[in-house]
């Protein structure tokens, strides 16, 4: 019995030995971090929809319908318009080359005080008047009219056997006049006696300014009392049109124009219709810009010209030359006027340079006269040509 006893106390003893053990190794070792807790999550604002309000409404006082001031009515309600343009008056065309005279002899009396000069030696020798000869080929003047005007002179000069300074100013200046043409008529035609309105084409090579001219030419005949309907049918150069359209609006006149890069010879036919429909006295057409050496540019320029002619005859083809070209300008004008028949010459750039002889060989080149002539960058510095006038600035007065 005792045995049993004292097994049943050692197994005990062994028994706590060993849970001590056990509980002091859990102490020994740490504990795993509680799992963190699950955060809040907050829904995001729903998208407003049409109608919903931007914010959350504020209290605000609010005033009834009847609290309202409202107008009764009685003083009208003024709405602001922009500016209508300022519509200039031109510059009369008479007496307009008179004025510009002095500004055309200060730039082109070369010519004339140098064959003056010539005229008025001792001798004239062959030598001397090979250097007449000379003079007038430098001016443009052409072969053949500086030919028969060299005879001419030689054949007075013998005959008149003196030559006092004011003699001699007066036989050039005859001999002058005679050569450029006193007899031909430089007329624009814009008032045909059967209907309305008159049809001018401007036409010409790139970069001779006939939109300038164009709209130099509606100031023009503004100033003279006539009606203008502007065609922007060069549709190829960027801001051509709103270049028309701007000389245009400064005068008064209406300007019809197409999308860029269409048809010109459909803005050609419209600005006649329109200028029918307005009762307008003129209708100015702006072609685009040709290389003379291009076919297909200058059969479409022909086609615009065919297309306006459905509607009315065509009654001004004016080409436009540049002064400074010189005999170039007289290749560019033969081939222009066997696609559209020329009846006018513009010659631009005239006050810059000393080659004033470019309007007889012009003229003798296509068998039409100089009708109009620019003399500045200025917006009334295209006047009538007339021969005497423009004589005188060259020889000087």
């Amino acid at each position: 019995m005792d045995i049993v006893i004292l097994a049943v106390v050692i197994a005990v003893v062994v028994l706590g030995a060993l849970g001590g053990l056990i509980v002091g190794s859990r102490r020994k070792k740490q504990l795993p971090p509680p799992p963190p807790a699950a955060p809040d999550i907050t829904a995001p604002p729903a998208e407003p929809h049409v109608g919903d309000e931007a914010e959350t409404p504020r209290e605000e006082p609010r005033r009834t319908i009847e609290e309202v001031d409202l107008p009764d009515g009685s003083a009208p309600v003024v709405v602001e318009e922009p500016p209508a343009p300022e519509i200039e008056i031109p510059e009369p065309t008479a007496g307009r080359l008179v004025r510009l005279r002095s500004r055309l002899s200060r730039s082109q009396n070369a010519l004339g005080k140098g064959l003056l000069t010539l005229l008025s030696r001792e001798h004239l020798d062959e030598d001397t008047w090979e250097e007449i000869e000379d003079t007038l080929l430098t001016a443009d003047v052409g072969v053949q009219p500086t030919q028969e005007l060299v005879e001419r002179l030689r054949e007075r000069v013998r005959v008149l056997g003196t030559r006092t300074p004011e003699e001699l100013r007066t036989l050039l200046r005859e001999e002058l006049i005679t050569l450029v043409g006193r007899d031909l008529d430089r007329a624009v035609k814009t008032e045909p006696e059967d209907r309305k309105p008159g049809i001018v084409m401007v036409v010409g090579v790139n970069g001779t300014g006939k939109t300038t001219t164009t709209g130099k030419l509606a100031r023009v005949l503004v100033a003279d009392g006539r009606s203008v309907v502007l065609g922007a049918a060069d549709t190829f150069r960027a801001a051509a049109a709103d270049q028309l359209q701007t000389w245009g609006e400064r005068v008064g006149a209406y300007t019809v124009r197409g999308p860029e890069g269409g048809d010109p010879a459909s803005v050609a036919f419209d600005a006649v219709k329109e200028g029918k429909e307005m009762g307008a006295n003129v209708v100015l057409i702006d072609t685009a810009g040709r290389l003379h050496t291009k076919t297909g540019l200058m059969d479409e320029l022909g086609k615009v010209k065919r297309v306006v002619e459905k509607q009315a005859p065509v009654d001004e083809v004016l080409l436009v030359l540049d002064a400074t070209t010189g005999q170039n300008g007289l290749v560019q004008a033969r081939v222009f006027s066997e696609v559209v028949k020329i009846t006018g010459i513009v010659l631009t750039k005239l006050d810059g340079t000393a080659k004033g002889g470019i309007v007889v060989a012009v003229q003798r080149e296509l068998g039409v006269p100089v009708k109009l002539i620019g003399l500045g960058e200025g917006a009334d510095d295209l006047a009538p040509f007339e021969p005497e006038a423009f004589v005188d600035a060259l020889i000087g007065e």
